[in-house]
């Protein structure tokens, strides 16, 4: 009994996870694909979910939409000033970087007033993410690095805290590292996780990455989006506020470095109203100030191609889809699908409904 209950647990679990769909994609009058996931919207002063679609108390892992709350540390510790690094630099932490030219000369500058060596960081080496830097770089000869790796930066502030705190930068990745203790401690409290129900898995750039529900990662963000909202939740409560008010505005000064040009999240932070990040194996996050909502999607089959349609119906239903913001996401992920000969043959449509409450 108990193994067919186990069973029974697991299909249920996959259920949840997998969730409802989203988005499908028409060629002609057929569905040719359906995207399926969750979507959770959560109030930055209560923790409560305003609507959803799908199970939102099912975990999902927070991957690189962590990076904002992974630096809250650091930041907190005074690193940046020990390094004598600028916004610049704090976007870069905070980034999933692709190889652009100006992503690398941040990093390369973190690197050389860090003192930490390229060699402390974890990962192998690693060619640019994106086309036209990695066709440039090809052209040029060019060698393979691990500042190319997208979370160099992530990787690059915590070697640096490591040094400015005296703790050895062997092991920084391992979750008993004190340097990860502590990132995981502020991760859980910014987003109200309990750690009796998340589970700690590893990231694919190879730190630790927790797994919450994922009510608890909308309400992280919506924390980011209002800071304010975390007065007097913990006892550093107000440092670590005071720390994620750098970091969201320097990814706002910043917006391409954070990701990249013409990349989903990026677009969003030109707005000052939006707190935007992707993640890995389908996952996306919003914080949205005027409305005090941060928002979570994820998408079970780990894809992205559907976020810009999901992300232009919720912010048009939350009253945060500016006419510009909406030119700007319309013109780079347009509606309609078209192909190699320039004629549209299909097209995207959100099929989702929120259930509000």
């Amino acid at each position: 009994m108990e193994q067919g209950g186990a069973i029974v647990d697991q299909q249920q679990m996959q259920s949840s996870v997998e969730g409802q769909a989203l988005v499908v994609a028409k060629r002609g009058a057929l569905t040719e694909n359906v995207h399926k996931g969750r979507i959770c919207v959560v109030s930055a002063d209560s923790g409560e979910v305003v609507a959803s679609c799908g199970d939102a108390d099912a975990p999902a892992y927070i991957r690189s939409t962590a990076k904002p709350m992974q630096a809250i540390a650091s930041v907190r510790d005074g690193m940046p000033e020990a390094c004598g690094w600028s916004d610049r630099h704090l976007a870069l932490m905070a980034a999933s970087q692709r190889g652009y030219p100006a992503q690398m000369v941040v990093l390369q500058e973190m690197l050389d007033t860090s003192g930490v060596p390229e060699s402390a960081l974890v990962f192998q080496p690693a060619v640019p993410l994106a086309d036209d830097p990695r066709d440039a770089w090809a052209r040029g000869g060019g060698r393979s690095s691990k500042l190319y790796h997208t979370c160099a930066g992530k990787h690059l502030g915590v070697l640096a805290w490591c040094r400015k705190a005296g703790w050895p930068l062997d092991g920084y990745w391992s979750p008993e590292h004190p340097a990860q203790q502590a990132i995981l401690r502020e991760v859980l409290a910014w987003c109200d996780a309990d750690s009796n129900v998340c589970q700690i898995g590893r990231d694919g750039c190879g730190l630790p990455v927790v797994a919450m529900p994922l009510s608890r990662i909308a309400f992280g963000y919506a924390r980011l989006a209002c800071p304010d909202a975390v007065a007097g939740k913990w006892p550093s409560s107000e440092q670590s506020a005071a720390a994620i008010r750098r970091i969201v505005q320097a990814m706002h000064r910043h917006p391409d470095l954070v990701e990249g040009p013409d990349r989903l999240a990026s677009l969003l932070l030109r707005d000052a109203n939006i707190v935007a990040k992707s993640g890995a194996q389908g996952l996306f996050a919003i914080g949205l100030r005027r409305q005090r909502l941060g928002i979570a999607i994820h998408l079970s089959a780990g894809t992205e191609a559907a976020w810009p349609h999901i992300v232009l119906q919720l912010l048009r239903e939350w009253g945060a889809l500016s006419a510009e913001l909406e030119t700007v996401i319309h013109s780079r992920f347009p509606a309609e699908i078209v192909n190699d000969t320039g004629m549209v043959s299909g097209r995207w449509e959100t099929v989702f409904r929120l259930r509000r409450g």
